[in-house]
């Protein structure tokens, strides 16, 4: 097992950008705002981003796709299938409401839960997380002990339930179901802020008890 990840926290909501390697696969999570730091990286690395793959569809966690688009022609989207619609509708992603409108275009691949998708010898297990969107999905590397998850479960918190899309008692459901019953030193990887152990949040997490 080879996985290497690099965080990059990007524009002004500090959204976490992930570069996830692993030989000849190269993912990106979630590029957000102001890319600039994210494309440089990856050019300094000499990385072909192979796949562009989505949390969910709030603007700060895909506005710099397009920025991606245009140094990488055709890299692939993969989205949640029940945000779809938020990466051509800016209202839908809320830039629109907050005054920064940014599209990008329709996924290539409509991502549901249940499914697994493979990077080399690495299995992602795609796991529900709605409830801070309607669509919000978590991805869980069993061999690497990480699960990337957006923003359904941050350190000591979890994300917003008061956006269009949002259900409190659904999203902390799926933490409970999805999140806490994978092994508790699973580290995880959030769409803000610091990394956690699935462990850490099961006991202490103020919001959303194991």
């Amino acid at each position: 097992m080879s996985l290497e990840i690099h965080t990059i926290a990007l524009g002004d909501f500090q959204t976490n950008a992930y570069v996830l390697m692993d030989g000849s696969e190269c993912w990106i999570v979630d590029p957000g705002f102001t890319p600039a730091e994210l494309v440089e990286f990856l050019r300094s690395r000499d990385l072909t981003p192979t796949r562009i793959l989505l949390t969910h569809g709030h603007a700060d966690h895909m506005a710099g796709i397009n920025d991606l688009l245009e140094a990488w022609l055709g890299v692939p989207i993969y989205c949640p299938a029940d945000d779809a619609e938020m990466l051509t509708d800016a209202e839908a992603n809320l830039s629109g409401p907050f005054g920064v409108p940014v599209t990008s275009p329709p996924a290539d691949k409509l991502v549901r839960a249940g499914e697994v998708l493979e990077m080399n010898a690495l299995s992602w297990q795609v796991l529900d997380t709605a409830g801070h969107t309607e669509g919000g999905l978590s991805y869980y590397c069993a061999q690497a002990g990480v699960v990337i998850t957006g923003d359904a479960l941050f350190a000591g918190g979890i994300g917003r339930t008061d956006f269009p899309g949002g259900d409190f008692t659904r999203l902390a459901d799926n933490i409970r179901r999805n999140l806490y019953a994978l092994p508790p030193e699973t580290k995880f990887y959030p769409g803000h802020g610091p990394c956690g152990t699935i462990g850490q949040e099961k006991r202490l997490n103020p919001l959303v008890h194991g």
